[in-house]
């Protein structure tokens, strides 16, 4: 299994537009899109107080999911134009790692 994380940043005046977007619009289109290898997304955020930071974790079967998602440059941000315009910064790229327990697997 495949986690792709990425992070954005927005501004406290921002934030709760940001999340309110991910969760009724940016996260269920990824959903809608059926990809193959999905298993969905985590959603955390943090307030440091001079920015909110928001991190996405997308669980694939394998990188070809990534891809499917991404393209071919799966590493790229995908950040749609709404979502820009609330990010005060963002990472331009996801970082990709091979998951090796998960939290099914440590409570065996």
């Amino acid at each position: 299994m495949i986690m792709r994380v990425w992070h954005g940043w927005t501004t406290p005046a921002n934030a709760d537009a940001y999340e309110e977007l991910l969760l009724t619009t940016v996260l269920p289109g990824i959903q809608r899109r059926q990809l193959p290898g999905y298993h969905g997304v985590y959603l955390s955020r943090r307030d440091d107080g001079e920015l909110v930071e928001f991190v996405t974790t997308m669980l694939f079967d394998s990188l070809e999911g990534a891809r499917a998602f991404a393209g071919d440059d799966y590493r790229h941000g995908v950040v749609p134009p709404a979502a820009r315009a609330l990010l005060a910064r963002f990472d331009a790229t996801s970082a990709h790692y091979d998951v090796v327990l998960t939290p099914e697997e440590s409570s065996r």
